[in-house]
C-alpha cells in the first residue's frame, strides 16, 4: 500500500498563530483600559516601551542575533515609529474613553488607510476596486460611529486618527521589510518609542510612578504588544493574508463581551453591523490581491 502523504499543516499553524495575535491584542486593550485610570497615555507608552526594550534586548542576546541590531535606514525607522507612537497614544486614549468594541471596529479600517496611502509612499497604483473597497469601509465607519452633534466624542476621533496612523505604519513597515529584519524593526520601534514617551510624559515635569497593582498590567501591555506583532508576522509567513486575516475579526465580539463583563459597557448591535462591513471590504481587498500574486 502507498503511504498516505502528510497533510500540509501550515494553514492550521497559521490559524493558531493568528488566534495568539487576537488574544494578545485583546489582552493589551483590557490591560490598557484598566491602567488608564491611574496613568495617562504618554506614561503608559513610556512604561510599555521600557518593557519592550528589555524583551527585545533579551531576545537579541539569547538568540545570538545582537549583531543584527544595526543603525540603518534610521530616518525611515524614525518616521515609521513616530506614526506608530502617535497612533498608539491615540488608541490608548480611545480605549479609555469609548466602548472597546467601537475602538476595535474603527481600528479595522487601518488596512484601508494603508491601501490609500500605498500609492503615495510605495508608488503602487490604486485601482477602481480599491477605491470601491475604501468607500465600503468608510460606510462601515459611519454605521459604527453614527456621527452627529450628540454622538461626537474625542474618543471616536482619536480612534479614527489612530487607524490612519496604523495604516501609515503598515505601509512604512512594508517598505522597511525590503532590507530590514523583523528583529531590527521591533528593536528600533521599542527604543525610539521609549525616547518619545519619556519626552512627552515628562514635558509637564510630572511623571507618575506606577503603583504596585499597575506594574503587572504594564508588563502585560508591553509583552502582549510584542507578542501580537510576532504572532501576526508568523501567521502571515505560513499562509496568505486572505486566509489568516479574517480570523482577526474574532477580536470584535471577544472584546465586546469582555467590555460588557469587566467594564459594564453597553451592547451596541450597530457596531457589529458596521464592523462586518469594514471586515468585508478588507476581505475583498485581500482576496483580490491574493489572486493577482
Amino acid at each position: 500500500m502507498t503511504a498516505a502523504l502528510p497533510r500540509d499543516t501550515a494553514p492550521i499553524r497559521a490559524l493558531f498563530w493568528m488566534l495568539g495575535a487576537v488574544a494578545a491584542f485583546t489582552t493589551m486593550a483590557l490591560a490598557g483600559r484598566a491602567v488608564s485610570f491611574e496613568l495617562d497615555t504618554f506614561e503608559i507608552m513610556t512604561y510599555r516601551s521600557a518593557v519592550g526594550v528589555v524583551i527585545m534586548v533579551a531576545v537579541a542576546v539569547l538568540s545570538g542575533r545582537w549583531h543584527d541590531i544595526r543603525a540603518e535606514r534610521m530616518k525611515l525607522h524614525g518616521i515609521r515609529n513616530l506614526a506608530h507612537f502617535t497612533g498608539q497614544n491615540l488608541w490608548f486614549y480611545a480605549i479609555a474613553t469609548i466602548p472597546l468594541a467601537q475602538v476595535f471596529a474603527i481600528e479595522f479600517t487601518s488596512p484601508i488607510w494603508a491601501l490609500l496611502l500605498a500609492p503615495l509612499i510605495l508608488g503602487e497604483t490604486i485601482t477602481r476596486r480599491a477605491l470601491a473597497v475604501a468607500g465600503v469601509g468608510f460606510a462601515g465607519i459611519l454605521i459604527v460611529t453614527r456621527p452627529s452633534l450628540e454622538t461626537f466624542s474625542f474618543g471616536l476621533l482619536a480612534a479614527a486618527c489612530a487607524a490612519m496612523a496604523f495604516g501609515t505604519t503598515a505601509v512604512l513597515t512594508r517598505r522597511l521589510t525590503r532590507d530590514q529584519s523583523i528583529l531590527r524593526i521591533l528593536f528600533w520601534l521599542t527604543v525610539m518609542q521609549l525616547g518619545l514617551g519619556i519626552v512627552c510624559a515628562g514635558i509637564d515635569g510630572d511623571v507618575a510612578v506606577p503603583s504596585a497593582p499597575a506594574l503587572p498590567l504594564l508588563v502585560t501591555i508591553g509583552a502582549a504588544g510584542l507578542a501580537a506583532h510576532f504572532c501576526l508576522t508568523a501567521a502571515l509567513s505560513l499562509a496568505p493574508a486572505a486566509i489568516v486575516m479574517p480570523i482577526d475579526f474574532v477580536r470584535l465580539p471577544l472584546v465586546a463581551l469582555m467590555g460588557m463583563l469587566l467594564f459594564a459597557e453597553p451592547f451596541d448591535p450597530w457596531v457589529f453591523v458596521g464592523g462586518a462591513l469594514i471586515f468585508a471590504a478588507n476581505y475583498v481587498n485581500l482576496a483580490s490581491r491574493s489572486r493577482r500574486l
